[in-house]
């Protein structure tokens, strides 16, 4: 693999303003991962507050029991026994489960991960653990249910699960059956080129869906590849898990205003500074979520009462802690709050992030504080573009850089095919076109003196015969594409690969293409390549 670097344009101000290490939007973090002396810094601190955190031993129990039933790797056992030491850390990062992992920029978050974990533990001497945190209590269905793959043709073709009727039930507990597993297992099947991995592919996702939920494929999945790492998954939704947040989000609720004041003050402070808001910062808004009957309810503060937004259910702050010693796994966090429960439940040194996320955290700083934390250290997520090797040859033939596919090929495609006429044939009608008008003008000023009326029949009469010539232009000008129509499909490979729907590569295809092509030795690769915590974009020349 050659791997070079090319920055993205644009991004969230806020993100990019951290990443490039402005003091304006640095002070809204906790800090960047790269230097030691943060490290060391925010290790420390963990151990001083360790008494503010969840119990290690409850916590590794309840992961000891997860890991075992998805993610049941010696690597990950010993991980488990070195967190449940007081001096081991954490580096962690999560993302929604989506179908057959999602995008590729899910595998990139956990090799950000499990890279950043080895080198913070490297350089403080001391064990850090990587943990890749799975958004289960997500309710959002229709945005984890599909993924993307190149079919044979070289097409995007889109894979997708449906399930019951899900509601706002939290993903993790959304029940699918082989019935429903069964069309897109056919799908990919199908869809793929035959290779010598596919056999061994389509066994690990098969395997993946015969555990039931999307969650828990999914973390069949991250674990059949990250597993060896030592990666530790966690599930959001976890009801152990639950019970073992129940301390904090009994502060949570109790100190709901002055924690959704800390939220607004930071808002203001961002948008003083000219930063969009990347999450929203709702009046009255609690931060949490409430599971009533399967759904999962955004709660409100109104008139003394803790709502929903259409009035379903309705707790004062009394019953909704009495609802919480009682049953603890109806609460979930929000975006805003899940920062600080992650925090309150792991020692984490570090947490790995995209770029809209490094955005909305910066809203999180003053609530950290609020809650007798600090913000962790910010790692961005590493970042790629694969170039396979005759997808390579393909842009050097036709002089296309990374930089021409983001900006987009059409204009570029249409000055090459223009370049293949060797004819002249566009610039012959053209010049066709101005001396039959250069003829035709004085022809219709004279017809006007005989009647006035004739100027605009002959100005008509000109249009048509134009419009004729043009018709007759651009049949020649299919007749030539139809001949450039093997180039032609290259242009469009290129641009299906490297940009598909118009997004990064990494934001839209599936890695079960990849591993089809290359196994899972591809991965090893990855994971292989000279970690790079700047957020900067690289490309991957395979």
């Amino acid at each position: 693999m050659n791997v070079v670097p090319e920055p993205l344009p644009g991004g969230p101000a806020l993100a990019r303003g951290f990443m490039d290490h402005d003091e304006k939007a640095a002070k809204f973090y906790g800090g960047h991962f790269q230097p030691l002396q943060n490290k060391r810094q925010r290790a420390a601190w963990l151990d001083e507050s360790a008494s503010v955190r969840a119990d290690r031993g409850r916590l590794t129990e309840v992961l000891r029991a997860y890991n075992a039933k998805y993610n049941n790797h010696e690597a990950v056992r010993l991980s488990l026994d070195l967190l449940e030491r007081p001096e081991t850390l954490v580096v962690a990062g999560g993302q929604q489960s989506g179908l057959f992992t999602g995008p590729l920029l899910v595998v990139y978050k956990a090799v950000t991960v499990i890279l950043a974990a080895k080198e913070a533990s490297r350089e403080l001497g001391r064990p850090v653990v990587p943990l890749f945190w799975i958004a289960g209590e997500d309710h959002d269905w229709d945005e984890v249910n599909h993924t993307y793959v190149l079919n044979r043709s070289g097409e995007i073709a889109k894979l997708k699960i449906e399930a019951p009727e899900t509601g706002r039930s939290s993903v993790s507990h959304i029940e699918v059956d082989g019935e429903n597993w069964e069309p897109p297992l056919r799908q990919l099947e199908e869809l793929l080129q035959e290779s010598e991995f596919k056999a061994g592919m389509l066994e690990l996702v098969q395997a993946a869906a015969r555990k039931g939920s999307m969650c828990a494929a999914f973390a069949e999945i991250m674990g059949a590849l990250f597993g060896k790492f030592g990666l530790v998954l966690l599930d959001s939704a976890d009801p152990a898990l639950r019970r073992l947040e129940q301390p904090f989000f009994r502060s949570l609720i109790t100190g709901n205003e002055t924690l959704e004041d800390a939220y607004h003050k930071m808002a203001s402070e961002l948008k003083a500074e000219g930063f969009q808001l990347q999450a929203d910062v709702a009046e009255g808004g609690a931060n949490l979520f409430y599971i009533h009957e399967g759904a999962r309810l955004l709660l409100i503060r109104k008139d003394g009462v803790f709502t929903d937004r259409k009035g379903t259910i309705s707790f004062s702050r009394e019953e909704l802690l009495d609802l919480l010693d009682r049953y603890p796994e109806r609460f979930s966090n929000n975006v805003l709050t899940r920062p600080l429960m992650q925090d309150y439940l792991l020692p984490v040194l570090a947490t790995v992030l995209g770029q809209g996320e490094i955005s909305y955290w910066g809203i999180t700083g003053r609530a950290f504080e609020q809650m007798g934390l600090q913000m962790p250290l910010i790692v961005p997520r590493m970042s790629f573009t694969i170039v396979e090797g005759t997808l390579h040859k393909h842009m050097e033939k036709y002089g296309l850089t990374f930089g021409d596919v983001l900006e987009g090929l059409e204009e570029k495609k249409r000055r090459w095919l223009e370049a293949q006429d060797e004819l002249e044939l566009g610039r012959r009608f053209d010049e066709v076109k101005a001396s039959f008008a250069a003829m035709y003008d004085p022809l219709i000023e004279q017809i006007g003196t005989v009647q006035a009326g004739l100027i605009k029949l002959g100005g008509s009469n000109k249009e048509k015969i134009l419009d004729q010539i043009s018709f007759l232009q651009g049949k020649v000008q299919d007749a030539m594409a139809k001949q450039s129509e093997a180039a032609l499909r290259q242009w469009e490979r290129i641009e299906r690969s490297l940009m598909p729907l118009g997004r990064l590569q990494e934001r839209v295809y599936s890695i079960v293409y990849y591993l089809n092509r290359y196994g899972l030795t591809w991965l090893d690769g990855l994971m292989e390549l000279p970690a790079d915590y700047s957020g900067t974009h690289r490309i991957i020349y395979m």
